[in-house]
């Protein structure tokens, strides 16, 4: 910043500068008007250090510093720093954790798939959750009852500490509403994988999966309705993202996106200019969203979608899970143990004014 010289005058006088004086201070303001120098203003994706080459399947972050990432063969991980440094906690199990949500600092869920050809009998569940009250350090396991027992079961969302939803093949859909002491098998309109969802409330929730299967439900759940989806019958969609009631987005397979405006009720195709799949969605607001999928695919949006962009970033790998807890952090977490960290840079740059 440019400090102006103080000049002491005599109260009620004029006081005159030489004209040489005022040649520097033009010039200045001239330069100015075309060029400023600015400080930690560019949000950029990096890399950060896992310690492990599993496949990281999901990441959930309480805020800005408190977060966890699950996946292959029983990866636990835990930051409290944003990611600076990641603590692996001790192995609760080799099976695969699909899924992570933390209601608060203590209490958590793990959403597990055990591998089919270690089952030991055909009544084994090939899915279950687990459950910590301490932070992680202790877990319990919890079996949902299901007719097939092979069911699997791969996302979890909840929309505060007492209620969500679980759910995976065939269209199963399980809730809870005191926090996962009990869980209710819901009726769903769809036989179709579901693989993501959303919700803006305990009464308002969306998820999608393969077959264009969208479905919504206005009531928490007792009733679901499907919605339709122009142009394409046979997009597998792996997640979905909202914005209040009306405006909602799609992601899927060979770079399909999709939004709707009336509540999920009609979906259209957007242009996304990628053929690689979307594997998540995260809008921030009306506006700005991301999308992330295979190869390292970053895309952003600040118009709602109607044109996205590629992102650089520092990973080839496929990305798949997104976190955001405000629009100025977030991560992105997939293959080879990859996490990358999106945040303000601290490097300045000249920016040019026109």
């Amino acid at each position: 910043m440019m400090s102006r010289a103080r000049h002491n005058r005599v109260p009620g006088s004029w006081f005159l500068a030489p004209a040489s004086s005022f040649l520097p201070s033009v010039f200045c303001l001239l330069l100015t008007a075309h060029c400023s120098l600015l400080t930690a203003s560019a949000s950029t994706w990096t890399k950060q250090t896992s310690g492990t080459m599993a496949w990281l399947r999901s990441v959930y972050f309480l805020d800005q510093n408190r977060g966890w990432v699950v996946g292959s063969n029983g990866t636990l991980l835990q930051t409290k720093d944003g990611g600076a440094t990641w603590k692996k906690l001790l192995p609760l199990t080799r099976d695969t954790l699909h899924d992570v949500y933390f209601a608060n600092e203590n209490v958590g869920w793990l959403v597990v798939e055990r591998d089919l050809l270690k089952l030991k009998t055909n009544d084994e569940p090939r899915s279950y959750l687990l459950k910590t009250e301490d932070g992680g350090f202790s877990w319990r396991r919890v079996f949902l009852k299901t007719a097939d027992a092979n069911v699997r079961l791969v996302r979890a969302i909840f929309a505060d500490s007492k209620r969500g939803w679980i759910f995976g093949e065939t269209g199963i859909v399980f809730a809870t509403r005191d926090g996962g002491e009990h869980w209710e098998r819901q009726a769903s309109p769809t036989k179709h994988l579901l693989l993501g969802g959303a919700f803006v409330d305990y009464e308002h929730v969306w998820l999608v999966g393969a077959g264009a299967t969208i479905v919504k439900t206005n009531d928490g759940g007792i009733t679901w309705q499907s919605g339709i989806v122009r142009d394409d019958t046979n997009v597998r969609f792996n997640s979905a993202s909202f914005v209040g009631n009306s405006f909602g987005w799609a992601v899927g397979a060979a770079g399909r996106i999709f939004k709707t405006t009336d509540g999920g009720r009609t979906w259209f195709a957007q242009r996304s200019n990628v053929d690689a799949d979307l594997l998540d969605v995260k809008f921030i607001d009306a506006s700005e969203g991301w999308a992330a999928g295979n190869e390292g695919l970053l895309l952003h949006t600040n118009d709602g979608g109607a044109h996205w962009i590629v992102q650089s970033n520092a990973s080839s790998h496929a990305l798949q899970r997104l976190c955001f807890v405000d629009r100025d952090h977030g991560w992105a977490v997939g293959f080879g143990g990859t996490i990358l960290k999106y945040g303000s840079s601290s490097t300045p740059q000249l920016r040019l004014d026109r």
